[in-house]
């Protein structure tokens, strides 16, 4: 799928990352005739392919991959994809769609020329372009806090991305810090290999899996949740920095109640705090941290509850939310040693990089200022990011309604640029 070796001195249109947000632009880039490159760093589907623990699926059911004109069509449409399967159908789509994908590229740096092009420097050497899409995601530096450093040789320290077995880790008790849904996973497989495992639990909610007969998310796709953009929701561009609730697809998909872990043996604490040599400190939130997660949980269940009864619809009704263990008191103390820690695997997330773009459209927290992929700077467009537009923008249910918005926009302006040079005096003239 490799278009080229070099770079052409110009091109339409420039898309950087190979991901699926870049291979739908792409897609619907085509089908507008719209000339263009695909510049990717690694190779088509690495992130999942390299950057994903062994047993990881998606935590949405596979009827929502839905890459523009290539819905999932396997066998298990309530199912969730394997991540050589996730691998596969990303593969798949980029057979079927033949997008002019240079693959092994790195762009280092999009500025402004002289003549008002976007000027692209990469790995290849330089062009310029009329439109730049970013569509690189926003995982590129893991989150690691600046106190692991006091942490003595002797323990062993990987972020999730680094994560891939129960095997990989020395002997010993293991910590996972951060309860989003990869800390949470993490701490799944690790439990489930028989390891004695310690969780610092965060901020980050929870969701049901399935709730009165049906997958919860198939519930809140009839209730529209999926279609909520991000200027209708409360928190408006705050929804875009919000951890997503933790549940899982492993062995069919199921919730994840951390409580229950707990009375199988799993410790829990609250947000780390502080480390100095084997000492851990946590806040003490631990009991709040559960409560507010839970709290989350059985506002989804009162929503579906809500829209079964506006509906009529004929459904089994469950029992009310109860919590199966509640912590004496919030720890605020482990001692790795004494504990037989012997690793620490951060799950707290990533931050995004784009000190390689000299454009300025980014916040003072270093997030690109838009509104649905599109920015005050002309030319400059990003996709595939959460919350884009809606909940779904960073999924492939919704990538292709974003990716199809902006070649819309960018379709425009090619057309408006080109009726505007037509009618210049030289052309007039001539």
């Amino acid at each position: 799928m490799t278009a080229s070796t070099s770079l052409a001195p110009h091109y339409p249109v420039v898309v950087i990352g190979g991901g699926q947000a870049g291979l739908s632009t792409s897609h619907y880039l085509q089908q507008a005739g719209i000339a263009h490159v695909v510049l990717e760093k690694h190779r088509i589907g690495h992130a999942w392919r390299d950057q994903r623990w062994d047993s990881f699926c998606l935590v949405t059911p596979n009827w929502q991959c839905r890459l523009p004109d290539f819905p999932y069509d396997g066998p298990d449409p309530k199912g969730y994809m394997l991540r050589d399967e996730i691998v596969a159908y990303l593969e798949a789509f980029a057979r079927k769609t033949r997008p002019p994908v240079i693959e092994g590229v790195s762009v280092q740096g999009v500025r402004r020329h002289a003549d008002g092009a976007l000027e692209v420097s990469t790995s290849l050497g330089t062009c310029l372009a009329d439109h730049v899409v970013v569509a690189t995601g926003g995982y590129d530096i893991p989150i690691v806090p600046a106190c692991a450093h006091s942490l003595p040789p002797a323990i062993t320290q990987l972020h999730s991305v680094d994560y891939r077995n129960p095997a990989q880790l020395p002997p010993g008790e293991v910590l996972v810090v951060g309860s989003g849904q990869s800390g949470v996973q993490i701490m799944e497989d690790l439990h489930l290999a028989g390891r004695k495992v310690h969780l610092a639990v965060g901020s980050a909610p929870r969701s049901p899996r399935v709730y009165r007969g049906r997958e919860s998310t198939e519930w809140l796709h009839e209730l529209g949740f999926y279609k909520l953009t991000v200027d209708r929701h409360p928190l408006g561009d705050e929804a875009r920095h919000k951890t997503n609730h933790y549940m899982t697809g492993r062995d069919g998909g199921h919730e994840i109640d951390l409580r229950r872990f707990a009375l199988e043996g799993v410790r829990l604490y609250g947000t780390l705090a502080d480390i100095h040599g084997t000492q851990v400190s946590f806040r003490p939130d631990l009991t709040r941290n559960l409560d507010e997660a839970d709290e989350v949980y059985c506002n989804i269940r009162r929503d579906i509850d809500a829209y079964i009864a506006r509906a009529g619809i004929d459904a089994p009704v469950e029992p009310p939310f109860q919590k199966v263990w509640q912590p004496d008191a919030d720890p605020t103390l482990l001692d790795l040693q004494a504990a037989g820690i012997t690793t620490i695997v951060w799950a707290i997330g990533f931050r995004a990089d784009y000190r390689w773009i000299d454009l300025p459209v980014f916040d003072g927290r270093g997030h690109p200022r838009f509104r649905r992929g599109v920015t005050a700077e002309p030319g400059l467009y990003f996709v595939g990011l959460p919350w884009l537009n809606t909940w779904g923008s960073g999924r492939f249910l919704g990538v292709a309604d974003d990716a199809r918005h902006l070649v819309g926009v960018i379709g425009q302006r090619l057309a408006s640029a080109a009726t505007a040079e037509a009618a210049t005096p030289e052309r007039l003239a001539a």
